[in-house]
């Protein structure tokens, strides 16, 4: 059964304005538009007009001025829309106003986000994140035209923790956040202990603007059947996987949510659990649509996304993905000049996917060395644990001993010698347990 989808118009705010690199507050109005209108189809909605305001200061009351507000009444009425989508985030204040004046539904981008999110969680953790983060999200903007946000209503931006409803007072909302909060305290603790169990290896993370291609280049790479949509957020639950490399090293790589401009700063806190796998990775991957008009905004984003969560000094390998959809190769041995070490490839043709993985078998050579080791027979055991973290080269074996030569990373050495301490030092491994 086919189901109708509910009529929307998207509101941008244009500050008259000319930027550094020459564009008008017009023109990127216009490109951010055509996201949101992406974002809204990915929420269900059909997206029929779009409408710009040139004002020199943001209206407080109205965001974009009462007289703009009562032409959108006006448009309401005559085409019969349901949905109003601000490209901006609305102050309490904007919202109530706007409701009360056209007494239709307004969302802003952050809510439409948030809508999108919640109708993607597939996980309980997921679930979680997004239910805090749309209560914080409401919180504050409790009012009586929030009506739609109950379970008996449909459509876009009704998605999430149906039993807030208008008669729901701040201080329950406020008990389930704390609730909420503690439930990812502790999943962020299970989390943890999931991630000392993988120190063993070395960790690459996959990060991009939503819809860059992650998740298409992470089954390219590990054969995994993740997800692959071409939907902005197809992606929320963050996936690891072993990557085997011709050199005979394996990493865990973890494909995580995709960023976007103006995410909400509460969807980014409630997220911190997932987005831990950034802080833990050794390396990045930075995936970027190379195709997209936009693409070096995106990066920036994805960039001051990054220093917001505190991913700092991680060495990363940009991959311009899509370059099968560019027919400009002058635009791409430019962009090979300015990033030296880049990847060019396509994740969905599987063109130069070998390149990537020999970039990434050479950062982690830099960081291999060549040892031998003596190990007396009743440390033999560790010889396991060798094997797993690092490459065997030779082994020697006399009558009390045996002596190898294997090569390993840094961070795994440094493992192998705290075992190593442990077996010769009793008392401290029964410390250490």
């Amino acid at each position: 059964m086919n189901t109708v989808r509910e009529k929307a118009v998207l509101v941008g705010l244009s500050i008259g304005r000319t930027y550094g690199n020459g564009e008008t507050s017009r023109a990127i109005v216009d490109d951010h538009l055509d996201e949101l209108a992406q974002l809204v189809d990915t929420a269900g909605a059909e997206v029929i007009h779009r409408i710009v305001q040139n004002r020199a200061t943001i209206d407080p009351a109205f965001f974009i001025g009462r007289g703009k507000a009562e032409e959108l009444l006006w448009l309401a009425k005559e085409r019969d829309i349901q949905l109003f989508v601000f490209d901006d985030d609305l102050s309490p204040v904007q919202l109530r106003n706007l409701e009360q004046l056209i007494g239709r539904k307004i969302i802003d981008r952050s809510g439409i986000i948030l809508d999108i999110f919640a109708s993607r969680a597939r996980t309980s953790e997921a679930r979680t994140q997004v239910e805090l983060a749309q209560l914080q999200y409401m919180l504050p903007r409790l009012t009586r035209q929030w009506t739609h946000l109950s379970k008996q209503y449909g459509g876009v931006g009704t998605k999430g923790p149906g039993e807030t409803q208008i008669e729901t007072d701040r201080r329950a909302i406020r008990a389930k956040i704390t609730h909420l909060r503690t439930k990812l305290r502790k999943i962020d603790r299970d989390r943890s202990v999931q991630r000392k169990g993988r120190e063993n290896f070395p960790r690459a993370a996959l990060v991009g603007y939503t819809n860059a291609g992650k998740s298409t280049l992470m089954y390219r790479l590990t054969g995994s059947e993740v997800l692959r949509e071409n939907r902005l957020f197809a992606t929320l639950d963050s996936t690891v996987r072993t990557l085997s490399l011709e050199s005979h090293q394996r990493i865990l790589l973890s494909d995580t949510v995709g960023f976007i401009r103006k995410l909400p700063h509460h969807l980014v806190a409630s997220f911190k659990s997932t987005l831990d796998e950034l802080l833990e990775a050794d390396i990045l991957i930075h995936v970027v649509d190379v195709s997209h008009r936009a693409f070096e905004d995106q990066m920036g984003v994805v960039e001051e996304t990054l220093r917001e969560i505190g991913v700092t000094d991680v060495p990363t390998i940009i991959v311009f993905n899509k370059t099968d959809r560019v027919s400009n190769q002058e635009k791409l041995m430019a962009l090979a000049r300015r990033y030296p070490g880049a990847v060019f490839l396509s994740a969905a043709r599987a063109i130069n996917i070998g390149a990537l993985k020999e970039r990434l078998a050479g950062i982690l050579e830099e960081d291999i060395v060549e040892e031998s080791l003596t190990l007396r027979h009743d440390q033999q055991h560790l010889l396991a644990s060798i094997h797993e973290m690092g490459q065997v080269l030779d082994k020697k074996f006399d009558e009390e001993s045996v002596t190898i030569r294997f090569r390993i990373g840094r961070k795994e050495k440094g493992r192998v010698d705290q075992m190593l301490l442990r077996s010769t030092d009793p008392q401290r491994e029964e410390q250490d347990d």
